[in-house]
């Protein structure tokens, strides 16, 4: 007699069975591959209401219901100013999936949107120190959000082609304004593709960005430069279908002594540097034969 599953068990046989290997199992290789979590680590699982927190949230109560490694986990909800219609299907989405949350309301919207130049850069940065101070008054030591693959290589590709620098967005990070806390990104493996595969596959139906911002723009939509590189690496893909792996596999694989400059932790270093230290007259030497 075949067993008969709840709704919710139905949605997470999805994730470890029929996604298996396109979502639960880089999910896991992430995670022990960059040591993102750690033996009493205390994560504050941030949900925005999209498909991506939402997907990260519900592995990561697997997870935590099935590993030997002792962790906690709180699921954080921050609502930076959603219309009434957004909020709500936030929270359904959270109770559909199980999803135990703690939200928090802030005014991220009004005042990000008041600016005339870069809302969505001003938004995301008061965003994250938000999730940050609150993750610390719930005694968390890091936070984990929902950025995937195909984040990783377009913010690889739009560092070089608009911010004029060779920079990429790493699977953990300690931060510079919260000391003792981290950001940590399980999905960094996930592709974006997999993930409306699942959406789609369970008929489940989350929140675009929803701010004022993308609300007044056609469709929902902006022209950030984002969006601009998914196409091109799209459109690079039909001729170079290992495009994709390769810029991922290029932010691995650095060739430092290729470099012109370069920084670490905040201090600048040039090639010129090798030039300006003495050669060894030792290390040319050749070992003497008989």
């Amino acid at each position: 007699m075949s067993r008969v599953f709840t709704p919710i068990q139905q949605i997470e046989q999805t994730i470890v069975r029929r996604y298996h290997e396109q979502l639960w199992s880089p999910f896991c290789k992430a995670i022990k591959r960059y040591q993102l979590i750690q033996p009493g680590d205390r994560i504050a699982v941030c949900i925005s209401g999209g498909k991506d927190s939402m997907l990260l949230a519900k592995m990561m109560q697997m997870l935590h219901r099935h590993t030997e490694i002792p962790f906690e986990a709180v699921y954080l909800i921050m609502d930076p100013g959603y219309n009434r219609e957004n909020r709500l299907q936030v929270e359904a989405n959270a109770q559909k999936l199980e999803i135990p949350y703690t939200l928090f309301e802030s005014d991220i919207f009004e005042v990000a949107n008041a600016q005339d130049k870069n809302p969505c850069f001003l938004c995301a940065r008061m965003r994250r120190g938000c999730l940050y101070r609150k993750a610390q008054e719930l005694g968390c030591n890091k936070i984990a959000l929902g950025h995937h693959f195909d984040d990783v290589i377009s913010t690889t590709v739009m560092a070089m082609f608009y911010g004029g620098q060779l920079q990429a967005m790493p699977p953990r990070l300690k931060s510079q304004n919260f000391p003792g806390m981290e950001l940590i990104r399980p999905l960094y493996l996930i592709h974006e593709d997999d993930i409306i595969a699942w959406k789609k596959a369970n008929e489940l139906t989350f929140i675009q960005c929803a701010c004022r911002f993308t609300e007044n723009t056609a469709a929902g939509h902006t022209d950030s430069k984002r969006l601009e590189v998914r196409e091109l690496i799209r459109h690079l893909k039909q001729t170079n279908p290992h495009i994709e792996e390769n810029i991922f596999a290029s932010i691995h694989n650095l060739q430092l002594d290729s470099m012109v400059s370069w920084k670490y932790q905040g201090k600048e270093h040039s090639y010129m540097e090798q030039f300006l230290i003495p050669d060894d007259p030792a290390a040319d030497e050749q070992p003497k034969t008989r």
